[in-house]
């Protein structure tokens, strides 16, 4: 009996070592590495995505901060394409939301007020008299956890935050779950969900400021599709006054490819009222169809070409307007004014106030989806 005993637990043990080899080599396709230690004493680490073509992706769970993005152009020479910092120091004290997660509410609510089931919620207001990306402290500011994992083919994250009633002034434990996942055709997805135990409003994003010239100089060069007829004009302080206006005729229009400086320096008023540029909600044609590109960008250049799907009705472009060289990011390189198309996937600004925008509402029983995918090309 002992003779016949022995060979089973030797190929047991066996099978449960192999496991466990197995199990430790798939997270290591996943690296993790300390990047800095917050004011409170929490550790900051930067998790690296590599995927089987050299794209990479390396991501904090410091805001869920996308803070490195290499993609091969078309000699096949790798180079960052989004803005951002070598030190956690300065994303604390200096970024402009580079890379991060945005919520409660991307964008803006105008005088930081809104109503909802005739309650009436008072938010921060850090955008002169609105309340900007979520208020003081945002999604961009905290500490996500972050679960790596592996399939065959992808490597990717799983964060989770839980928004606590109150929180910056919104309502109800809101319960967050972000999902990054970069597969080996070049796509890297974003998955979003959440729940609530209160009634409240909801707009997620993320905030990557995107220069395909391994961020360097600005974008004007660079060509921009956005599948959208039309577009949300705003007021002075960059809140949507309501209308749905055609981009046909106007600088708008990026329905074809055109580069970016082509028109941002038009007598058209809404560039002007923006500080010079774009920073406005496009509404997309492609109804929430994943399968439909919403948005591209190529430069001519380099030969590196983004597309962007979304199930999410709006995307914001905003052109870097505030940047002004005094920000000193990666590698030593500067960011001037119109360095980065910034392409926010979400639902309106101020939607919670204008009543003809599509819902932001989240109801307990209910779970917010959304999805977008980044897929970079070379042509």
């Amino acid at each position: 009996m002992r003779n016949r005993i022995l060979p089973v637990l030797a190929a047991l043990i066996c099978i449960i070592f192999y496991s466990s080899c197995q199990s430790n080599h798939s997270q290591e396709r996943v690296s993790k590495s300390f990047f800095g230690i917050m004011p409170n004493g929490d550790t900051v680490f930067r998790y690296t995505l590599t995927n089987a073509h050299g794209e990479q992706i390396k991501v904090l769970n410091y805001g869920g901060i996308i803070q490195s993005w290499l993609v091969p152009d078309k000699n096949g020479k790798r180079g960052d394409v989004v803005l951002g910092f070598d030190s956690l120091d300065q994303y604390i004290k200096q970024s402009p939301y580079f890379g991060a997660l945005i919520g409660r509410f991307a964008n803006r609510i105008a005088h930081g007020t809104f109503t909802l089931n005739d309650s009436t919620y008072h938010l921060y207001l850090n955008d002169g008299p609105n309340s900007l990306h979520g208020g003081a402290v945002g999604f961009d500011k905290k500490i996500w956890t972050v679960i790596p994992f592996t399939t065959d083919s992808t490597e990717g994250l799983k964060l989770h935050y839980v928004s606590k009633n109150g929180e910056e002034g919104y309502p109800g434990d809101l319960d967050v779950h972000v999902t990054y996942t970069l597969n080996n055709e070049n796509a890297f997805r974003i998955d979003y969900e959440a729940t609530t135990d209160k009634p409240t409003i909801l707009n997620l994003t993320n905030h990557s400021y995107f220069n395909l010239n391994d961020g360097k100089g600005t974008i004007l060069n660079e060509k921009l599709m956005l599948n959208a007829d039309t577009f949300l004009p705003v007021d002075s302080t960059s809140i949507p006054t309501g209308e749905i206006r055609s981009v046909a005729g106007t600088p708008m229009d990026f329905r074809t490819p055109t580069e970016v400086g082509a028109h941002i320096d038009d007598n058209y008023r809404q560039l002007q009222l923006v500080h010079g540029g774009y920073d406005h909600n496009w509404i997309l044609n492609t109804k929430g169809n994943l399968s439909e590109v919403a948005a591209s960008v190529y430069d001519p250049d380099n030969g590196r070409f983004l597309q962007i799907y979304t199930t999410q009705p709006g995307i914001q472009f905003y052109s870097g307007n505030f940047l002004d060289s005094t920000l000193h990011g990666k590698d030593g390189n500067v960011y001037p004014k119109h360095s980065t198309i910034v392409l926010e996937t979400q639902h309106y600004p101020d939607s919670p106030n204008e009543p003809s925008f599509p819902s932001v509402v989240l109801n307990p029983g209910d779970t917010f989806h959304s999805s977008t995918i980044y897929k970079f090309s070379v042509k």
